[in-house]
């Protein structure tokens, strides 16, 4: 099967969160349950930039390279046969460019929504340190984050807690017609830089994605990772029966 859409993800920044499983189910597609970690269930607040971007092989002007923003949570669904696949729901996801949303809305029913945004990588340092920094605007809000890591990237292993929150193949969600679909998200796994100093983040999580969420404005992130990132296949959806 060949994928609908190619990329690179790259720069990726994972905070993760511990938070009560009933704040989850409210999301969670019936067929599927929720993920846990050391007993715990998690959401993540995921940065990172979409480059060289295709769907179906073609390159849609304008819509080549640019940031997304996204809230996920952890989940696992078990085959008739008792292989379990691991994935992601996602609460809310956001980028600049308006096609790329409403082709995922439509081919996906993914909860994306377009937003003015950007992005920046720089080398600083002698090229010993990498600076990550991001800003959104929100309903005429603007809100901005910037880590500053090692440039040592190193591969996690897969007993730890970074591989755990950073390597998924599996997307959940639902379709029109409330059926649960699930797709493929292939790429190799992901190193991960360590982070050189205190990260800024400024954002009201209550405000983008629902007051529910408005703890996390003050809580301190269970883990938080920055990977590299890859070439990335993202293959069409279907619906699990």
């Amino acid at each position: 099967m060949k994928p609908f859409l190619t990329a690179e993800w790259r720069k990726l920044i994972l905070l993760t969160y511990s938070v009560e499983p009933a704040l989850l189910e409210a999301h969670l597609p019936e067929g599927l349950e929720l993920d846990t970690y050391k007993g715990r269930t998690f959401v993540s607040f995921v940065a990172f930039d979409f480059l060289n971007t295709k769907v179906k092989g073609i390159p849609i002007p304008f819509h080549i390279n640019f940031p997304e923003i996204n809230l996920r949570f952890y989940v696992r669904r078990k085959d008739a046969d008792g292989t379990v696949r691991r994935g992601v729901v996602f609460i809310k996801e956001l980028v600049p460019r308006y096609w790329v949303a409403l082709i995922a809305r439509k081919v996906y029913n993914e909860p994306y929504q377009c937003i003015p945004m950007r992005s920046t990588t720089l080398l600083n340092n002698k090229e010993s340190e990498i600076l990550i920094s991001h800003h959104i605007k929100y309903e005429e809000t603007e809100y901005d984050f910037e880590f500053t890591v090692e440039n040592q990237p190193q591969m996690p292993p897969p007993d730890s807690t970074a591989h755990f929150f950073k390597e998924h193949e599996w997307g959940f969600g639902l379709n029109r017609n409330g059926q649960l679909t699930e797709y493929k998200v292939e790429h190799p796994e992901w190193s991960v830089y360590p982070l050189k100093k205190r990260f800024k983040l400024n954002i009201d999580f209550g405000h983008v994605y629902g007051e529910q969420w408005s703890f996390l404005n003050t809580q301190i992130p269970f883990n938080v990772t920055v990977a590299e990132g890859s070439d990335i296949k993202v293959f069409p959806g279907k619906v699990v029966k």
